[in-house]
């Protein structure tokens, strides 16, 4: 049974000679250079080169993310944060349960099956022509650097003789010599191709054939954009819960924080982890007596997760607590809520505020409730905050935009099908005209920025905070096979006066000053930091002068 796709606006540099740097990385981590220091651009390139020959993939591309923010036009660098993120996407897939279990088994005849639905679909709806060249060659890149990362191998070729590495080596340079940039010319040859190297791996090492197409459809998906992925069946089921604002877990945010264990970057309301008395900025270091904190974030999510009912107990690590805390939380359904946060700022002039954290299925109903609560208590203008909001389904962001834009063109869509050329147009029923600010940052995305957008194009508020993040593309939710899903970009979209901002983002009509925090993470405000939040001071300030005007 098969679901029609969803438009969903959500938030690696084309294929590269990888194969010269990681060949040469032995002699590099031999050489005095690689003790130089990472205060010079030779010495950031060289430290990331000794990261990446130690396998240490998240490392690594925590330096070359950093290293590129003073380095921007090193390609060096450039290259070394494509490649570590192939490899960290791989780690990835390789502490994912649903993808060992569910498709790693898969016989070959189903996996290249798998492989021809997945490439069929991209030719037909992605928003440009796809090479197959390329998606090949992206495949063969991703085989090759997963020969060098050591969850694939523990995988596939764990107790191997000493033969072993010169076999592996040996491989490398034949994909290299005969595969990397083969000119392919049909779906067939695609085919024919991917099942060539099969037999290939499977005779020189022994690899599953699965193994193989599948990192021709994962890696091929590197030759997109940076928004279209293949999703395992996890992945693909967590995406379906976020749209339909419910899933089964403990309600937390989590960022991993080397050696520190698990940060809790937020905590949903009315949650599991929040009647347990989680807060944001806990660290997890253990989970039912598992130290977790050399662990990638997937590899302890997977420990989290678990049936309705089920009881798991976290070790935690608080600021300012001398010793760890063991809190035990139950797992239960746990309700994403658009809008945590509905407050009247001002009583006396009647200004409101209204936290949008996402924009889900449910999200116009909230927002018509927290419209409703605020003019019971007066309400003559209004704060809509959109920070750090990624997005959201399209749909979703024109429904609530109806609310405040009375006529004309809200945002429109443009794709290589007709069903993905759209207008969406205001009606006039049902819209409010009081004053209105928008407040946006960097993390402001996708769905968020189709609003700011069109508030700015119709001249219907003032924006406030930072410049948006810039992702002005629908993607779109495929089923696949084997229960896994494939998200891809299948048109771009437009402002009311026709801008398509990717990469650029939607500028402020006042720019206000980021807020620094300690840890660097950023935390929503509640009711009892509103009052200390620049951004809001800046708007109120705003709506007051214009209220008493």
């Amino acid at each position: 049974m098969t679901s029609a796709p969803r438009p969903w606006p959500l938030r690696f540099d084309r294929l590269v000679a990888a194969a010269f740097w990681l060949a040469v990385l032995t002699l590099l981590a031999a050489s005095p250079l690689a003790a130089q220091s990472q205060t010079t651009e030779d010495g950031a390139v060289n430290t990331g080169r000794s990261l990446e020959l130690g396998r240490k993939w998240v490392d690594a591309l925590t330096h070359y993310e950093s290293s590129l923010k003073r380095w921007p036009d090193i390609k060096a660098l450039k290259h070394g944060l494509r490649r570590t993120r192939i490899q960290c996407t791989i780690l990835r897939r390789y502490t994912d349960r649903s993808y060992q279990q569910s498709l790693l088994p898969l016989r070959q005849t189903d996996a290249l099956a798998l492989f021809d639905q997945t490439l069929g679909r991209i030719q037909a709806a992605f928003v440009e022509k796809v090479s197959l060249t390329s998606f090949i060659a992206h495949g063969t890149e991703s085989v090759y650097l997963s020969l060098a990362n050591q969850r694939f191998l523990d995988r596939h070729l764990s107790g191997q003789s000493p033969t072993t590495s010169t076999a592996l080596r040996d491989l490398r340079r034949e994909l290299f010599r005969r595969y990397w940039n083969r000119p392919i010319r049909s779906s067939a040859e695609a085919h024919r191709v991917v099942a060539e190297v099969c037999q290939l791996a499977n005779t020189r090492l022994g690899l599953p054939p699965s193994a193989i197409v599948l990192e021709y459809i994962f890696g091929g998906c590197n030759s997109l954009d940076d928004y279209s992925a293949c999703l395992t069946p996890d992945r693909y089921n967590d995406l379906n819960a976020n749209i339909d604002g419910q899933f089964v877990g403990l309600g937390v945010e989590l960022k991993g924080d080397t050696n520190n264990g698990l940060l809790l970057i937020n905590v949903l309301p009315d949650s599991p982890a929040e009647v347990s008395g989680l807060l944001p900025g806990d660290h997890i270091v253990r989970i039912d007596r598992t130290d977790c904190r050399k662990m990638t974030t997937d590899e302890a999510a997977g420990l989290l997760k678990g049936p309705v009912g089920s009881r798991v107990k976290l070790g935690i690590l608080r600021a300012n607590a001398p010793k760890e805390q063991s809190i035990p939380v139950v797992r239960r359904p746990v309700v994403i809520r658009s809008i945590p946060l509905v407050e009247m700022l001002d009583t006396r002039r009647g200004i409101g505020y209204i936290q949008m954290t996402g924009f889900q299925r449910n999200t116009v109903a909230e927002l018509d409730q927290a419209l409703a609560r605020l003019q019971r208590q007066g309400l003559k203008a209004v704060i809509w905050d959109l920070r750090h909001n990624p997005g959201g389904l399209l749909d979703a962001a024109t429904d609530v935009l109806d609310r405040f834009v009375a006529d004309g063109v809200l945002v429109s869509t443009r794709g290589r099908t007709w069903d993905q050329n759209r207008v969406y147009r205001a009606h006039r029923a049902g819209t409010t005209h009081i004053p209105l600010v928008v407040l946006t940052d960097g993390e402001s995305a996708s769905a968020s920025e189709i609003v700011a957008g069109a508030i700015r194009d119709h001249k219907r508020g003032l924006v406030i905070g930072r410049r948006t993040f810039g992702k002005w593309s629908v993607q779109s939710i495929f089923p696949l096979a084997a229960s896994s899903g494939l998200r891809l970009t299948t048109a771009r979209f437009y402002s009311p006066a026709g801008h398509n901002l990717s990469k650029v983002g939607v500028r402020p009509d006042i720019t206000v000053t980021a807020p620094v925090s300690q840890d660097g993470i950023y935390r929503r405000p509640t009711r009892k930091t509103l009052a200390d939040d620049g951004d809001v001071r800046k708007a109120l300030a705003e709506l007051r002068a214009r209220l008493s005007g």
